[in-house]
Parts: structure tokens; sequence; C-alpha cells
């Protein structure tokens, strides 16, 4: 095995191996790591992919931190268009919801922004380069990170990503605050670095990254359950067949969970190769089961498919 060190340099926290210590111990999931061939045109680079979504066409979606923050490929990784070009300080989130709009966070621009599927933008909530408490006089935000569509088309919002309180905001469809709940602590219903969202009929997951936990909600707020984890509970994400995956951040796994929050299938680790991480970010899954998983830190769109 690898010498377990943490790295020193760049981000506090990063693994340069396994750390049993932040892992869970699940079977195979049966996966093995693959180059993703997209193909860029000439002169043109990809900053480090900090999210990732396919839409209803077959297309992936990459949202990352350099020069052209959204870039699309087809179903075979050939370029198609990039676009949100100086719209973003530091891109994090991104969602599409049920009508195919794109739905992105800027973490340290303090914004979260709604474009149709031709990248057009049709709302921002919050104001660029302010950060502040939400309401219906400032409408501020600070370190937006994730966003989730309820059941009757309203938008979940987590926030406080490092500086900033840790809180989930609702909103409806026009942007209108309906709730607000969080504050940072360790209790229930309390938040360290809010890292991901997502809804589930009812309820409401939110990773609670620095806590090491998901915590589950009503659609009002009301604290029901959390599941602890040995690692850092990055992205949430819900496969086309229904199943719930976990991206483990530092620890490099992605994390297959069973209706109770435990861990049932597991790949990955932390490195250098090809398929390991510096930071298991965000994730996005082929209706034929492919995998991608933007990581931050290596700076790579990594690829699975099954064995």
């Amino acid at each position: 095995m690898r010498t377990m060190l943490l790295v020193l340099a760049q981000v506090a926290g990063v693994l340069s191996g396994p750390d049993p210590a932040q892992m869970e111990k699940a079977p195979d999931l049966g996966y093995k790591p693959v180059a993703a061939n997209l193909v860029l045109p000439d002169g043109m680079k990809m900053g480090a992919p900090s999210s990732v979504a396919l839409d209803k066409s077959g297309h992936l979606l990459v949202f990352n931190r350099g020069e052209h923050p959204l870039m699309e490929f087809d179903a075979q990784g050939k370029f198609v268009r990039a676009f949100g070009e100086g719209q973003y300080v530091r891109p994090h989130g991104m969602r599409l919801d049920p009508e195919g709009n794109i739905w992105t966070t800027d973490v340290n621009g303090h914004t979260v922004t709604k474009m149709n599927a031709r990248g057009d933008v049709l709302m921002t909530l919050g104001m660029r380069g302010q950060a502040g408490s939400w309401n219906q006089t400032t409408q501020l935000m600070q370190e937006p990170a994730d966003i989730a569509f309820g059941p009757q088309g309203d938008v979940f919002i987590v926030e406080g990503h490092g500086r900033g309180e840790g809180r989930v905001l609702r909103v409806d469809k026009a942007g209108k605050l309906m709730a607000t709940w969080g504050g940072n602590g360790k209790g229930p219903g309390q938040f360290d670095q809010p890292h991901s969202i997502l809804v589930r009929g009812n309820q409401v997951y939110v990773a609670d990254r620095e806590n090491r936990r998901v915590q589950i909600f009503d659609l009002n707020g009301e604290y029901l359950d959390e599941w602890k984890f040995a690692g850092l509970p990055c992205g949430l994400y819900v496969a086309p067949n229904g199943e719930l995956y976990l991206a483990s951040g530092f620890a490099g796994q992605i994390l297959r969970l069973d209706a109770k929050g435990k861990a049932i299938g597991m790949m990955g680790q932390p490195g250098k190769g090809l398929g390991e991480y510096g930071e298991a970010h965000y994730m996005t899954m082929t209706p034929n089961g492919d995998i991608y998983v933007a990581d931050t830190i290596n700076a790579v769109l990594h690829k699975f498919v099954k064995r």
C-alpha cells in the first residue's frame, strides 16, 4: 500500500494515498477507469472540473475553473460549444432541472444562475461579488455551493462553503424566499460547510461536509435523521435507476448507498494515477452506467466504465 501521507502543499486535507481512517468499507462497484477522451479545439484548455452533468440529449456538460467555464460535448466526446465566459469568479456546483435548464453556483462570486439549454441567463440570485445574508430587501448570498429541485418547482440551495454561515435556502420559481434553516455548528440542523443538496420525494438531503455526515430534512427544514461517514461528503447524486451515490471528497471514493445511508458499493482512492483523485467533487452517470467525476484538485474529469 502507498505511504499514507497528507499533501501539505496546495490544499489542506488532500491525500497522497489511501487513508483507511477516511474510507468506507464496501464491495467493489465493478468499474474500471478509462481516459475521458474529450476532444477540444486547438488552443482551448479545460480548467479544473468542478461539476459535471448530462442533458436530455446525452450531451455532457462540464463546469470548470478555466477561461471557458461551461463546455458541452456530444456522446462521443466531440466538442460542441463553450459558454459562460467572464461570468464566474469560482465555479462550483451545477445541476439541470426537469425542464433542462442549467443552474450553476459561483462560490466566490456569491451567485446562483439559471440558464436555458442554449445558455441564455434567465435568472440570477444574489449579487455578484457581494456576500451577505438573504432577505427580500438585500437578496444577498454567501458562498452558494449546490442546488436541488423540489416537487413543486421550488429550488433548494446550500450556502456557506467556507467562511459563510451554513444554511439551506428554499426559493420559489421566481426566486422569492420561501424558507431558510441552518446555522454553523455540529448539532442537528446545523452545518459546517454544507457542500451538496438533493431532494428525493419529500425529503431534503444535505452533505454536511466538515461534520462528515449527510443530514435529512423534510421540505420545510424539519430535521429527520443523519448518516455519518468517515470521509468528507462532497457530492450527492441520484442515478437514472434511482440509486443514491455519494462522492467522498479527499477520500477519493464513489459510494453507492442504501436507503439507510450505508455504503453498499465503492470504488476509487486518492492519488495521481488514472482514476485516482485529488478530490472527488461531483459526479454524473450515463443511462448505460458510465460514471464521470469532476476532480478539482487533480484538475481531471474522470471516466469509469463497467468491467
